[in-house]
């Protein structure tokens, strides 16, 4: 438990709630600071989403450190987790690794102009789980 009485949850319960969702979001320490939504998939233990040229993309190019934030919560009981994954940001460009990433059949947050692929590769990952009121 943590301080607040949370349930605090161990590496492979979080990856294994990762691949329970489909939409995240990615925080980026830009000027001003982002949060932005994205479309993921797992890939092995990596977060893998589409994007277009912007400031997703230019955190990637520079293999820069960014926060991936996904959740659940359930109105009815109270009940809900939080998992957040920090590591760098790449752009994944190497030809076995797109064609891996684009048989996953990912699909792009808006239109089909999302053409490129960032992975965020952990570095820290931590979760955290509210046990329903009873």
């Amino acid at each position: 438990m943590s301080n607040y009485g949370l349930e605090v949850l161990d590496t492979t319960e979080c990856y294994t709630l990762l691949r329970t969702q489909r939409v995240g979001r990615v925080g980026l320490a830009t000027d001003p600071p982002a949060v932005l939504p994205v479309v993921y998939v797992m890939v092995d233990e990596s977060v893998v989403f589409r994007t277009a040229p912007g400031a997703k993309l230019v955190e990637a190019a520079l293999h820069r450190v960014v926060v991936f934030e996904v959740d659940d919560y359930d109105a009815e009981d109270g009940s809900g987790w939080s998992v957040n994954v920090v590591g760098p940001a790449a752009e994944i460009v190497h030809p076995e690794e797109l064609a891996r990433v684009r048989a996953s059949d990912l699909p792009a947050w808006a239109g089909e102009a999302r053409d490129r692929f960032v992975c965020i590769t952990a570095e820290e990952i931590s979760g955290r789980r509210l046990v329903a009121s009873v």
